[in-house]
């Protein structure tokens, strides 16, 4: 209860109870806070359980919901979203912290354990403010335990002040005791409904018959913000527009139609003769155009081909020229070759003179 009640506020901090229905976001409150406090419930009995209180609550009979009904699959769809734009809007950081558990701990320390249970309850009845998303959970915790204290009339010590251990100022606990205060003046509470559509658990929405008529286009331009002109708007700006335009064609249209039919009534073999010739004027200038793609296509494949003779001529031409050097480096080697044998021979010759004239 007290899990789901933070998430309530917590989101409505932020959205407006006009485009969200409170039903409906406090039921996701509840099966939401059931996760997280590890005592899950199936969506279907979050379902039964809010029916069955809105049926009480509007005096209606009770009656038993089909979980194969319309109106069941459309509830559980709606449970659904909710979560998922509570989940959306805390970024998925759904952590809670109650003054709960911080109560016990004071009332020991301060020694006055009779006092848990009337905390116990202000705690409670805080949940139905705005205090858990104003303040700390410990600053809460002060609060009530100051203002069961001044119920009961039993004395805390105040020298030094006792909420200052705590990590609690004196300006937080006179707020929480001051809008506890405000809210039990107030008499008792009931369900305003703002929700543009019909948000109760007992009677199945009915789509808007002008959300239905609405185009597709106009659905978009709303969405993305640009401004959408009325269909009377709209037919008044075209009629605007087209009278002039009307009145220059008609002007043109009795122009020309009174010497067409004038020419028609005096002569139609002359007019047969104009269309053939018409006619036959389309034809050959289509033959002209087939013509000239022809030529444009065959001046293309000439080009190709000569850009293909041209590049293998240029390739024959390296070839001759690599095998040519490689020919003149083979020719130069042979004769290093021989030069290189006839001066050793020569060498051996001259030796051998040399030998002979020495004996």
């Amino acid at each position: 209860m007290a899990t789901a009640q933070v998430l309530f506020h917590r989101f409505y901090c932020k959205k407006s109870f006009v485009r969200f229905s409170a039903k409906r976001v406090a039921a996701s409150c509840v099966w939401l806070a059931g996760k997280l406090e590890e005592s899950p419930r199936k969506s279907k009995h979050i379902i039964f359980v809010f029916h069955r209180m809105e049926c009480r609550r509007e005096n209606l009979p009770i009656e038993y919901l089909d979980v194969f009904s319309k109106k069941y699959s459309e509830l559980r769809h709606d449970l659904i979203r909710t979560e998922r734009h509570l989940l959306k809007e805390m970024g998925f950081i759904c952590h809670v912290e109650h003054p709960h558990k911080f109560i016990s701990n004071y009332l020991v320390t301060l020694e006055a354990p009779e006092l848990t249970q009337e905390a116990w309850n202000l705690a409670n009845d805080s949940l139905r403010t705005t205090l858990c998303v104003r303040f700390k959970s410990e600053v809460v915790a002060c609060g009530v335990v100051y203002a069961a204290a001044r119920r009961r009339g039993i004395p805390l010590p105040e020298d030094p002040p006792w909420w200052t251990v705590f990590d609690a100022d004196e300006a937080g606990i006179q707020e929480v005791c001051r809008v506890l205060a405000h809210l039990y003046s107030l008499p008792k509470s009931q369900y305003i409904p703002v929700y543009k559509d019909n948000d109760s658990f007992t009677v199945r929405r009915t789509p808007d018959p002008h959300a239905l008529k609405e185009s597709p286009a106009s659905a978009v331009a709303s969405d993305k913000g640009t401004p959408i002109p009325s269909s009377s708007s709209q037919e008044k700006d075209s009629v605007t527009k087209a009278a002039p335009n009307m009145a220059k064609e008609k002007s043109d249209d009795e122009g020309k139609s009174l010497p067409a039919e004038l020419n028609g009534k005096q002569d139609p073999a002359a007019n047969l003769k104009s269309e053939k010739s018409e006619s036959g004027v389309g034809r050959s200038r289509e033959g002209e155009k087939e013509r000239s793609r022809g030529r444009d296509r065959d001046s293309r494949g000439r080009d190709s081909d000569r850009d293909s003779r041209g590049r293998d001529s240029d390739r024959e031409r390296d070839r001759r020229r690599r095998s040519r050097e490689r020919s003149s480096g083979h020719s130069d080697k042979e004769r290093s070759r021989r030069h290189s044998s006839r001066d050793r021979g020569g060498s051996h010759s001259s030796r051998d003179k040399d030998r002979h004239r020495h004996h």
